[in-house]
C-alpha cells in the first residue's frame, strides 16, 4: 500500500505529464494558425512587399522582355516595372534611375486631384531632369464607364496620346464625385488631347482586344493587392492617395537615394 507521500508524488508527476502534453498540443496549434494566417495574407500583400510573376496585360506590358537590354536595372526592380522605350503608357527616360508606377482609374476623383495639383511639379522636377520615369497602369474600379474610359485611353495610346488623353480627362473632372464619361464625351476629350485620327480612335473604342487588356490590367492590380487608387510604387516603397507634393518629393528622393 502506497504511503500518503508516495501518492502525492505520483499525483504531481501525473500533473506534470498532462501539462507537458498540453504545452506540446498548444505549440502545434500556434504553428498551424501561423501557417494558415500567412497563407491568407500572402495573396494580399502590397506590390512593394512581394511582386508576383510577370503577366503582361497590355501592348505596353508586352515590352517587358526588352528590359533585358537595361542591364543596370535587371534584377533590382519589381516585375510590373516595364522600361519599354516604346511604351505609350509612360513618360520619361527609359534609363531613369527610378520608375514611379501609378495605378489609376479615369473616374477616380483623387487621381484627378493628383494629376492636376501634384503631377506637373513632379514632371518638372524629376521627369524632365531624367531622374524619374513614370509608368501608368489603368484599373476599372468604378463601373462600366471606368472600363470604357480605360479602353479610350488605350485607343488614344495607339496614336501616342495616352498621357495627353488621361490629362484631358482629369482636367475636365468634377471637384467631387466620379466623372460622367459617356462615349460622346470620350470622343470630345480625345479631340482635346490632340488625338490625330478621330475616326480611327472611334473605331478602336469597339476593339475587344483593348477591352480585354483593360480588364486584365485591373485583374493584375487586384492580384498585386492594389484595392484603392491612386496607388504608387517607387523602388521598393509604396504610397497611397493624392498626397501633398512635399510627400511625393520625399518619397521620390528616398527612392533616388536607394537607387544610388
Amino acid at each position: 500500500m502506497n504511503s500518503p507521500a508516495s501518492s502525492s508524488a505520483d499525483a504531481m508527476a501525473a500533473r506534470r505529464r498532462r501539462s507537458t502534453t498540453w504545452t506540446v498540443v498548444l505549440s502545434a496549434v500556434v504553428v498551424f494558425l501561423a501557417i494558415v494566417v500567412t497563407a491568407q495574407l500572402l495573396p494580399q500583400r502590397s506590390p512593394a512587399a512581394a511582386p508576383p510573376a510577370a503577366s503582361p496585360s497590355s501592348p505596353a506590358d508586352q515590352g517587358a522582355d526588352q528590359r533585358a537590354d537595361q542591364g543596370a536595372h535587371q534584377g533590382q526592380e519589381l516585375e510590373f516595372v516595364r522600361r519599354d522605350a516604346g511604351d505609350p503608357m509612360a513618360i520619361g527616360d527609359v534609363n531613369a534611375p527610378v520608375v514611379l508606377t501609378e495605378w489609376l482609374d479615369l473616374r477616380c476623383p483623387y487621381c484627378a486631384v493628383f494629376s492636376r495639383e501634384t503631377l506637373p511639379a513632379l514632371i518638372g522636377k524629376y521627369v524632365d531632369t531624367g531622374k524619374v520615369r513614370i509608368e501608368f497602369h489603368d484599373v476599372t474600379f468604378f463601373g462600366e464607364q471606368s472600363e470604357d474610359a480605360a479602353v479610350a485611353a488605350r485607343a488614344a495610346g495607339r496614336q501616342d496620346r495616352f498621357v495627353e488623353f488621361v490629362t484631358a480627362v482629369y482636367a475636365a473632372a468634377p471637384d467631387k464625385g466620379h466623372a460622367d464619361l459617356p462615349r460622346d464625351t470620350l470622343v470630345g476629350l480625345a479631340k482635346k488631347a490632340g488625338v490625330p485620327d478621330i475616326k480611327r480612335f472611334t473605331a478602336d473604342l469597339d476593339d475587344p482586344a483593348l477591352r480585354a487588356a483593360a480588364r486584365a490590367s485591373t485583374q493584375s492590380a487586384h492580384q498585386l493587392g492594389v484595392t484603392a487608387v491612386p496607388f504608387f510604387v517607387a523602388g521598393n516603397t509604396s504610397l497611397s492617395g493624392a498626397q501633398p507634393a512635399e510627400v511625393f518629393q520625399g518619397f521620390l528622393d528616398q527612392a533616388l537615394d536607394q537607387a544610388k
